[in-house]
């Protein structure tokens, strides 16, 4: 298999990574310069999107590909870059196409349960971006004869990027927002479904990738500092004002999402699965 990720971020590398350490090929693209130098130090092939020639390569050898990259106001970044070279590519598609998007996409639930097949009712701009790129990909996989799946991330954790990360270095600070649920992934566990998925793919098919316990931040975040033997972090309020205007959007959706079709569907299992494993883990 040769894996070609649609953005080196932190999930695409991560992808990347997996493909090579199961003795397989990857590439992914960056448009940053800096990046795509950290690519291909890590061993992977690295590709500026907006060469063409080298995009239009990479897509003839690819035989997955999985787009990580955020939307814009246009749309996925992926899509259109990719869709743009279809003239040329003909029939070169990939067996399997990927689309990482966000459980954003289901908006609040008071705390409840949200499935796949539940309504869409994304409550920030992000959201709605992603619930747009999704019908644009589902489209796109129909029109073209694309095996295209869809992949509902909540927040991703894992090694230099987790809570453990800001309770050393001091700018953890504990946010309560009473009967706040919020959902997380590891990244291991973020990748192991994706590759779940290869293996077992469905046209069109949707799946949630969260841990088995959703649970508030604020207790987490206690866990993690009891743990690590430190006392908890500066307390505040989600609606004061030292809270980012980017975190307090997450507050604004409280949900409890299933990964119940993954794991029947796909027979993933979280490695992590409740974020005690997983912070435990990284410390």
């Amino acid at each position: 298999m040769m894996l070609l990720v649609f953005g080196g971020g932190y999930l695409g590398r991560a992808a990347a990574l997996e493909a090579i350490r199961r003795g397989e090929g990857a590439l992914a693209t960056s448009r940053d310069p800096d990046r795509r130098a950290a690519l291909t130090a890590d061993g992977i092939e690295a590709v500026d999107p907006g060469d063409a020639e080298a995009l239009t390569a990479a897509v003839r050898r690819a035989t997955a590909i999985l787009v990580t990259a955020p939307p814009q106001p246009a749309g996925c970044p992926g899509l259109i870059r990719l869709s743009s070279l279809g003239s040329v590519l003909g029939e070169a598609w990939p067996d399997w196409i990927g689309y990482v998007s966000s459980t954003a996409v289901y908006g609040d639930r008071a705390g409840g349960w949200t499935f796949e097949d539940d309504a869409l009712h994304a409550a920030s701009l992000e959201g709605a971006r992603r619930v747009k790129a999704e019908a644009d990909w589902l489209d796109a996989g129909r029109g073209m004869g694309l095996t295209v799946q869809i992949f509902r991330l909540p927040a991703i954790y894992g090694p230099g990027r987790s809570v453990v990360d800001r309770l050393r270095d001091g700018t953890a600070r504990l946010v309560r927002k009473p009967g706040q649920i919020f959902n997380r992934i590891h990244v291991e566990d973020a990748v192991a479904g994706l590759f779940a998925s290869m293996a077992r793919p469905r046209p069109g098919g949707v799946y949630n990738l969260a841990d088995d316990e959703p649970a508030p931040a604020d207790v987490v975040m206690e866990w993690a500092a009891a743990r690590m033997g430190l006392p908890a972090p500066p307390e505040v309020d989600w609606t004061d004002p030292s809270v980012s205007d980017a975190m307090r959007r997450f507050y604004l959706d409280s949900k409890r999402v299933s990964n119940a079709r993954a794991k029947a569907e796909l027979g993933w299992r979280p490695k992590y699965p409740t974020y005690r494993e997983g912070l435990a883990a990284l410390i």
